[in-house]
């Protein structure tokens, strides 16, 4: 292979493997490789896959064969990441034209293939940061001990691994410096950071967010997501009270509101506990935004079983919730319980879950109406001839939940006032504030 100058890389799946290509990016910059747009005219292009459900297989696999296809004499295609770690020996069958094959974190062997000396540039200065927008992740920790048994995250990740408190602090403030005005903290389970360090369970993350609350600054809003819902502790709501720039939101993921089904996920299955801590949360910060997702159709989910989870969510009033149809994954718990739901019963419950939610995000958004939030702007255009901004308050996370869209001239990346005229289905629509 000849010595590679420059290199395209796609990245799918979840924003922790955006954390992934980001760090892959900073050792190839820093051995002297170009970035470019097209794969077609690149020396090497590189794909981080992601391998956690029958969807995001098909789309890595999809990417993959495209460019296997397209892939010109000299060019060199490495395929890496989630599905690899589960599949490198039918990704290699499927797309012949794959040169080389990595696994998960196995992101320096990539880069030494590319002919960059990794040990030179490993602690990269930071003043080759690179933020695209207001928002960037810190993914806090990689890996995950809980036994769900519908999850494939432990085959692929191993257990967990908290970053140290030193090395998130540094990463934090060089995001900062790079321009961001937003990190997002994101993990397989945030809320185990620390466990693996010692730390008593569900002690970690306080203490984590006040380190990085006073590292970043009263400007910077921290955001968490991938929380455990056995360890949304009280000492974590009123460390998320308490702190000026946690912004008032919090995702964890419930995956159903069925006791039965729950234990069968090997999931925390105390549904009244759940009800607890989303009023001691409410009851703390009056205005916090909560996001949640669930699964129809898991193995053995009765019609009354699904009852329950639309009982749930109709009581629980999550302002955001995503429904996923069961994905059966092989090297889980789940893969050979018997009671497989078939697709069209699945897809028709999570069909009827969304409309359900999308009553409830709508009646949830109407309470910001009247109200001036601060907004991070992504986005400019126009509508009738008039300016408009898009962005995101502190209600809306980046790439799963909705926008704000506003007339009025700004920047991308500035942090403007909005007033919250009208409200959609999950968007909200108001104006800039002059100021």
């Amino acid at each position: 292979m000849a010595v590679p100058r420059t290199y395209h890389l796609v990245t799918l799946g979840c924003p922790k493997n955006d954390v992934d290509s980001e760090h892959l990016e900073r050792l190839l910059v820093g051995g002297e490789l170009l970035p470019v747009l097209q794969p077609e005219t690149a020396d090497a292009i590189i794909v981080n896959t992601c391998g956690f459900i029958e969807q995001s297989q098909e789309q890595s696999m999809a990417a993959v064969r495209a460019l296997a296809a397209g892939k010109r004499d000299g060019q060199t295609l490495i395929v890496a990441g989630c599905m690899t770690q589960l599949y490198a020996g039918e990704v290699r069958a499927e797309a012949p034209g794959i040169d080389h094959v990595f696994g998960v974190g196995q992101w320096q062997e990539v880069a030494r293939l590319l002919s960059v000396d990794v040990d030179a540039v490993y602690d990269i200065p930071e003043h080759n940061a690179k933020v695209t927008g207001p928002s960037a992740y810190l993914k806090i920790s990689d890996g995950c001990d809980a036994p769900c048994t519908f999850c494939v995250i432990p085959r692929i990740k191993g257990g967990l691994r908290s970053a140290p408190l030193g090395l998130l602090v540094k990463e934090a403030r060089r995001l900062v410096a790079a321009g961001a005005k937003e990190l997002v903290l994101v993990g397989q389970d945030t809320t185990a950071w620390g466990e693996d360090l010692g730390m008593p369970v569900a002690s970690g993350l306080p203490g984590l967010l006040r380190a990085l609350s006073e590292a970043v600054g009263p400007d910077t809003w921290l955001r968490l997501m991938y929380a455990y819902p056995s360890r949304v502790t009280p000492a974590l709501i009123e460390t998320m009270a308490a702190l000026p720039n946690v912004v008032h939101y919090l995702d964890v993921p419930l995956q159903h509101g069925s006791e039965a089904v729950l234990r069968r996920m090997k999931r925390p299955h105390n549904v009244e506990r759940v009800h607890a801590f989303v009023r001691e949360l409410r009851a703390a910060m009056p205005d916090v935004v909560l996001r949640t997702s669930f699964i129809a159709g898991f193995p053995g989910e009765t019609e009354a079983e699904f009852d329950e989870l639309m009982a749930f969510a109709k009581a629980t009033r999550f302002d955001h919730a995503g429904c996923f149809t069961y994905s059966l994954q092989q090297w889980t718990g789940a893969y050979e319980m018997p009671g497989q739901v078939p697709d069209e019963v699945k897809q028709d419950r999570r069909d009827r879950f969304m409309r359900q939610q999308q009553r409830i995000s709508a009646k949830q958004a109407t309470r910001f109406v009247g109200k001036t939030l601060p907004m991070l702007v992504e986005g400019i255009g126009d509508a009738e001839g008039q300016p408009v901004v898009a962005g995101r308050t502190y209600r809306e996370a980046p790439e799963v939940d909705g926008l704000v869209f506003a007339e009025g001239q700004a920047q991308p990346g500035d942090r403007v006032l909005v007033r919250i005229e009208e409200s959609g289905e999950y968007d909200l629509f108001g104006s800039l504030v002059p100021g």
